[in-house]
């Protein structure tokens, strides 16, 4: 199985430092546009999901430990087949661990309830991995696209998603 280190590497790759634009919800302490405090995302810790964080002082030491306790650990990465844990972490680190789940189940054909339970861990394991790992990059790219502001920002998006597509097929 790829090594959480190789995972937080790829992740923090694609999330770059600080930024604060005032039309991402992720970068408002409340997770809505213009209200709460502008706060910003860095290494793709937000302030909507840390809000008594600081966000502008924080090390990639202190992402790192996040990264692992917040979403490495909870995700019990290790029950995922070749191939998937990156994908996995990086959609759950970019959407939410529940919509990422919801998109792993639906990659696998059963109810996308957000929750891998015994049945959705059944079926994500029966799969193919590379059709597992073809599906669930398509049902990425279709949210990222649904998403109201996918004309601000598609084009860092859909490179991030060419980019998960050959992490990919080297993991294979």
């Amino acid at each position: 199985m790829i090594a959480f280190d190789v995972v937080f590497d790829r992740t923090i790759g694609s999330e770059g430092g600080y930024q604060a634009d005032s039309r991402d919800r992720g970068n408002w302490t409340s997770g809505e546009v213009g209200k709460g405090v502008l706060k910003g995302t860095k290494f793709g810790v937000s302030a909507m999901t840390y809000p008594d964080l600081d966000i502008k002082a924080l090390t990639v030491a202190d992402a790192k430990a996040i990264y692992l306790r917040d979403w490495w650990q909870p995700m019990k990465m290790e029950r995922m087949p070749r191939g998937m844990p990156f994908q996995l972490f990086d959609a759950a680190f970019n959407h939410g661990i529940g919509r990422a789940n919801q998109m792993l189940q639906r990659a696998a054909g059963v109810k996308d309830d957000g929750q891998l339970g015994p049945v959705s861990l059944a079926a994500v394991q029966a799969m193919d991995h590379n059709d597992l790992l073809l599906r669930f990059l398509s049902q990425r790219l279709r949210y990222m696209a649904a998403i109201r502001i996918w004309d601000v920002y598609s084009r860092g998006w859909a490179n991030r998603i060419a980019d998960n597509m050959e992490f990919a097929a080297a993991d294979n």
